[in-house]
C-alpha cells in the first residue's frame, strides 16, 4: 500500500500547502490540511517505520525536544488550554510512525474532546482553515523554530 507520508517527505505530494515548518535530523514538523483546526500539526519522521518500537533511542530524543518547543509554540499560536500528542498510524496510506499534535481550545464542544477531535481532520475545503492561512501559520512557525534553535 502507498505511503503518503513517504510520499510527502520525499516532496513528491506534500501534505501541507505550506512550507516544512522544522527538519531536524530524524522528523519534519508540518501543518495538517485539510483542517478546520489552526495549529494542527504532525511531527512526521523521516524513514518509514509503522511502529514505535522500531525507533532508536536518537529517534525518540529527537521527537522529544522537537515536541516540547512543538507544543509550546503551537500554545503561543492559539491560546490553547492543552496540546494533545497522538500516534495511531492507522489510517489507510498513513501506516507511517507520525505524531499528531492538537490545540485543545478552552471551549471545544465536549463532543470533540480526545479522540472525537479527528472530525476536524480531513474537512472539506469550505470547512477547511484556508490555504494561504496554513501557509502563513507554516512560515511563523518556522521563524519561531529558527529564533528557538539560534538561541541554544
Amino acid at each position: 500500500m502507498e505511503c503518503y507520508c513517504c510520499r510527502s517527505n520525499s516532496g513528491e505530494k506534500r501534505i501541507s500547502p505550506g512550507p516544512v515548518i522544522y527538519e531536524g535530523k530524524y522528523w519534519l514538523v508540518e501543518h495538517t490540511y485539510p483542517t478546520a483546526l489552526k495549529g494542527w500539526v504532525v511531527i512526521v519522521l523521516k524513514r518509514h517505520a509503522e511502529s514505535l518500537h522500531e525507533l532508536t533511542n536518537e529517534e525518540f530524543l529527537e521527537f522529544g525536544e522537537i515536541c516540547s518547543i512543538t507544543s509550546k509554540l503551537i500554545n503561543e499560536l492559539t491560546g490553547c488550554v492543552k496540546e494533545y500528542c497522538i500516534s495511531y498510524s492507522e489510517a489507510e496510506h498513513f501506516n507511517h510512525v507520525h505524531f499528531h499534535i492538537i490545540p485543545r481550545a478552552a471551549d471545544l464542544p465536549d463532543e470533540l474532546k480526545g479522540s472525537k477531535i479527528f472530525t476536524l481532520l480531513k474537512v472539506s475545503e469550505c470547512e477547511s482553515v484556508p490555504e494561504q492561512e496554513i501557509i502563513d501559520i507554516c512560515k511563523s512557525l518556522k521563524d519561531k523554530f529558527d529564533i528557538y534553535y539560534k538561541s541554544v
